[in-house]
């Protein structure tokens, strides 16, 4: 498809030694492949598995990927799975463990690291820190890129009141590596990110505010179940690229 200029793939489902015919296209066709993890588990309280930090790694080098993204999230506790990206606390307590774990990870990997923003159902109590803020303290701490997620940041002004532009305005965007935008759907009051179906104008205001205050290396449109066809993928990313010229 002309004008794709990167890709993403759930790095889990990637088996390093041997990596998808697919992707091996890509790559020979010059088209960078970007691993995205779903299930290291920064925001827990337990040090990242060197067991997944080691795959991670290994598929960053099979596929000659730039960088690795994760999520700021919790999902698991022993050996109990959450099943799903978890809100962090975002208490100064947190901050200092999720600090470690993400120091921990970039030393484990051969390229950089870029963290994302989580769509969330439900906050914790007692927060001392905004997202911007916490998220903002762990770039400046670690280094850490930043994965924004503006369909995310819509979900969250949904579901938690959260003021989406307020925290664009907040957040170091200059640490940012790449951004999402992603469809989902209402049901009960509650948005949910379901990555199924085309980006509402709101989340697409969202990524024009965030261009006109930086101009991000990349966006990428997430689409993991009910893919449509060639010519309607091909018209979401003219949406997307019309909302960034609108910046």
């Amino acid at each position: 498809m002309p004008g794709v200029g990167f890709v993403e793939v759930i790095a889990e489902n990637v088996d390093p030694a041997r990596p998808p015919e697919s992707l091996s296209v890509l790559r020979a066709a010059g088209v960078p492949v970007v691993p995205h993890g779903v299930g290291l588990g920064v925001g827990g309280a337990h040090r990242p598995d060197p067991v997944r930090l080691a795959r991670l790694a290994a598929c960053a080098e099979a596929l000659g990927a730039p960088l690795v993204s994760e999520h700021v999230a919790f999902v698991r506790a022993g050996a109990v799975e959450a099943g799903h990206l978890l809100p962090v606390p975002r208490t100064r307590e947190a901050l200092s463990v999720i600090v470690e774990n993400v120091r921990e990870a970039q030393d484990a990997l051969p390229v950089p690291l870029a963290l994302e923003n989580v769509a969330a159902l439900f906050g914790w109590p007692d927060d001392e820190l905004t997202e911007a803020q916490f998220l903002g303290e762990l770039v400046e701490r670690t280094g850490v890129k930043l994965l924004v997620d503006v369909a995310n940041l819509y979900t969250n002004q949904v579901n938690l009141g959260l003021d989406a532009r307020r925290a664009l305005d907040a957040l170091p965007l200059e640490a940012v590596a790449y951004v999402h935008v992603a469809g989902g759907h209402a049901h009960d009051g509650l948005w949910h990110d379901t990555h199924t179906s085309s980006p509402p104008a709101e989340v697409l205001d969202l990524l024009t505010e965030l261009c006109a205050r930086v101009t991000p290396p990349g966006v990428l449109l997430e689409w993991d179940d009910a893919y449509p066809g060639d010519s309607a993928l091909a018209g979401e990313l003219g949406r997307i690229r019309e909302a960034m010229s609108r910046a």
